[in-house]
C-alpha cells in the first residue's frame, strides 16, 4: 500500500513544461555534458515548425509519466533536464538526462526511450532538420 501511495504522490506531483527556447545548442546550460554524450552536429534548438509528438505535448507528457518507473527519491526537490534529438526521419536518438539525482535522471532517460514513436520532424525552410529537444522535469515530494 505504501508503494501505491508513493507512486500516486510522485505521479501527481510531476510538473512538466514544454520546450525552452534557446538560440543555439551552445547556449544550453548543460552544453559541456551534452557534447560528450550526443552528436550535436547540425542540431538546432529553434525551427520554423518545432518537432511534434503525435497527439501533441499533452499526450507526450501523459505517456512519459506513464512510462516513468517509480523510484525511491531521497530529496524533497529534483530538477532534471532531459535532452534528445528528433532526427530528420522523426525518430528519437541520443537521449541524455542531467540533474541533481542520478537515479531520477536515469529513470527519465529510460522513460523517453520506451516511447518508441515517430515524431513529426522539425522544419526549417520547408526541410526537415535535426532538432535538439529540451524537456525540463521537476519533481516535488509532498
Amino acid at each position: 500500500m505504501k508503494k501505491v501511495i508513493f507512486f500516486l504522490s510522485l505521479f501527481l506531483s510531476i510538473y512538466l513544461s514544454a520546450q525552452t527556447e534557446f538560440n543555439s545548442v551552445t547556449e544550453l546550460p548543460d552544453y559541456a555534458v551534452l557534447k560528450t554524450k550526443m552528436k550535436l552536429d547540425d542540431a538546432v534548438t529553434k525551427a520554423d515548425t518545432p518537432a511534434e509528438f503525435p497527439g501533441g505535448m499533452e499526450t507526450f507528457k501523459r505517456k512519459f509519466a506513464e512510462s516513468m518507473d517509480v523510484i525511491d527519491v531521497k530529496t524533497n526537490k529534483i530538477n532534471t533536464r532531459v535532452y534528445f534529438i528528433v532526427e530528420k526521419t522523426g525518430y528519437v536518438r541520443y537521449v541524455t538526462a542531467t540533474g541533481n539525482d542520478k537515479k531520477h535522471s536515469q529513470a527519465a532517460e529510460i522513460a523517453v526511450r520506451r516511447l518508441f514513436v515517430k515524431w513529426k520532424p522539425a522544419i526549417i525552410n520547408g526541410e526537415p532538420v535535426r532538432y535538439l529537444y529540451t524537456f525540463p522535469l521537476t519533481l516535488k515530494k509532498f
